[in-house]
């Protein structure tokens, strides 16, 4: 069995897309098996090309893994960001023009369904009388909502200033995911490029799969090249994640 098949599964695995919204018979694959793929191309090279292999597969799926969640956390963070200008800036449009604040919520959750769910609990909070600390809420809707609300101070003006806020985190994140895009393409390349390599070594008839598979120093090195590229990918996220904001 071709290990680089298996490998490509894994990937595959990994970059699993979500079904189409409002699709009734979309299939996913199970959350625990979501979660926990990455260590099953191993499981299928570790019986047919041994116990190097096995660890290489491993170390190769677990940085596909990680690389493909730190992009997840990057894209989810910026549309957490443009959701919630979004929201703010549909309230304050709402408050502009008379209405309630809890009129303008109701209004918000109407014409933003992505944000319905989450400004449910704060505007049962609000038609109570109570406290709207709701962390299903964007947290800036309910600090500026918490911040009007003490001090008595307009509601309008405080979502407006919270809005310019999340409209300007929108476009450092843009800009800094812009600015970002050419160090880590570098890095993928550079990781990927070994295993460009071995096809090519193979053409040129090095035999370096053979080398890799049938000798134990081949193993050994296999499973340190793995290894540092596994290394080089988690240093390159840390250094690019030290830019990032909070």
């Amino acid at each position: 069995m071709n290990p680089w098949l298996l490998l490509s599964c894994g990937a595959g695995l990994a970059c699993w897309p979500r079904p189409v919204a409002r699709t009734p018979f979309a299939w996913r694959l199970p959350a625990a098996v979501r979660a926990r793929w990455w260590p099953l191309p191993a499981l299928l090279v570790l019986p047919v090309l041994g116990i190097g292999w096995a660890s290489a597969t491993l170390m190769l799926t677990l940085t596909v893994r990680q690389e493909h969640r730190d992009r997840a956390r990057t894209n989810a963070a910026l549309a957490e960001a443009e959701l919630t200008a979004s929201v703010l800036r549909t309230m304050v449009g709402e408050l502009r023009a008379g209405a309630h604040p809890v009129a303008a919520a109701e209004a918000t959750a109407e014409a933003l369904p992505a944000a319905s769910g989450r400004l449910r609990g704060l505007i049962a909070s609000a038609r109570l009388g109570g406290e709207t600390a709701d962390p299903d809420a964007p947290p800036a809707l309910v600090n500026a909502w918490t911040l009007a609300g003490r001090y008595g101070l307009p509601m309008a003006d405080v979502l407006d200033a919270a809005r310019r806020d999340a409209e300007a985190e929108i476009g450092f994140r843009r800009r800094l995911k812009a600015k970002m895009a050419g160090p880590r393409a570098s890095a993928a390349v550079l990781a990927v490029l070994p295993l460009v390599c071995l096809p090519l070594g193979e053409a040129m008839g090095a035999s370096p799969v053979s080398v890799l598979t049938g000798t134990g120093t081949g193993q050994l090195l296999l499973v340190v090249g793995c290894g540092l590229i596994w290394a080089g990918t988690a240093w390159c996220r840390v250094l690019t994640g030290r830019v990032a904001p909070c």
